[in-house]
């Protein structure tokens, strides 16, 4: 029941937390481009603009959801419920219209649905857990992580600004997401607290850019699709967790590579279609 009670609250925040990216990304939008170079100055634009605000007040609401998940459920289950969010994104980015969405975006959000159905099925009758870590293997874990991310960051690859800084917010949000495990674990993992910190606000900064080179499913699809996918490896790798037995087993990995794919899918940048030409339009106007 804990854990069931923990994947409701996870779905609540995957909710709150992709509805906000796309406030986020229709105020970040509109704003002066943003540089990470000038901290002050970035920040009080943000402050600064009230539709912003909203969005982050309830992504800040989604997050304090997804902390009360991880307590009580494995962080490899809370990160493959959260994947979904990204349908919730699509449908956002559509103003509720799925007709608005390409085929293929459609196509995805059913594969989300048909993932959490499969995840739901695989938890019948099971009990799963995970365990405090090896101090070093989730430092080196996090490093890499944190590593990963600057070099997406870095103006000299040969990617996509957009998505790009999406992908590399993503990987700080796991990062952030994987401390916020450890700090649920308490004692002396509360040291992990300083890492939380500086992981999400690297990764809210990095995302905000990342929303003036992209649309909101671009940017924001790449960052959900890295901060669900890094975590649940982490559970397997780091955290000890195992899958069920037999076929329930079988249904759960289906249901992570289900919430992957689609999120994958719906992550994928093309010619935009539905909301976007519209927003676009909106824009050259």
């Amino acid at each position: 029941m804990q854990i069931a009670i923990g994947l409701v609250l996870a779905l609540m925040s995957a909710v709150a937390v992709n509805w906000a990216y796309s406030r986020e990304h229709d105020a970040a939008a509109r704003m002066p481009t943003l540089s990470m170079r000038q901290p002050i100055r970035f920040v009080s634009l943000l402050l600064a603009d009230h539709r912003w605000l909203m969005g982050f007040a309830m992504e800040t609401t989604g997050w304090i959801a997804y902390v009360v998940a991880l307590r009580m459920a494995p962080i490899s289950l809370v990160q493959a419920v959260c994947a979904s969010g990204i349908a919730v994104l699509a449908f956002a980015t559509a103003h509720g219209h799925p007709s608005r969405l390409a085929r293929h975006e459609q196509v995805a959000v059913v594969i989300a649905i048909v993932g959490l159905g499969l995840l739901a099925l695989s938890l019948v009758d099971t009990h799963q857990s995970d365990q405090p870590p090896d101090p070093a293997s989730v430092t080196i874990w996090l490093l890499c992580s944190v590593g990963a991310a600057g070099l997406l960051t870095a103006s000299g690859l040969r990617l996509a600004r957009g998505p790009a800084l999406g992908l590399a917010a993503g990987l700080l949000f796991a990062g952030g997401d994987i401390s916020a495990k450890l700090v649920s674990y308490g004692g002396v993992w509360f040291v992990a607290v300083i890492a939380l910190i500086v992981c999400y606000a690297l990764g809210t900064s990095v995302l905000q850019a990342g929303f003036q080179h992209g649309d909101a499913l671009t940017a924001a699809g790449l960052a959900t699709l890295a901060t669900n996918v890094v975590p649940i490896a982490a559970g397997f790798v780091v955290f000890g967790e195992q899958l069920p037995h037999g076929a329930k087993g079988v249904l759960q990995l289906a249901a992570f590579a289900s919430l992957v794919v689609s999120a994958a899918v719906l992550a994928r940048t093309t010619t935009p279609s539905g909301a976007r030409r519209d927003r676009q339009a909106g824009t050259a106007r």
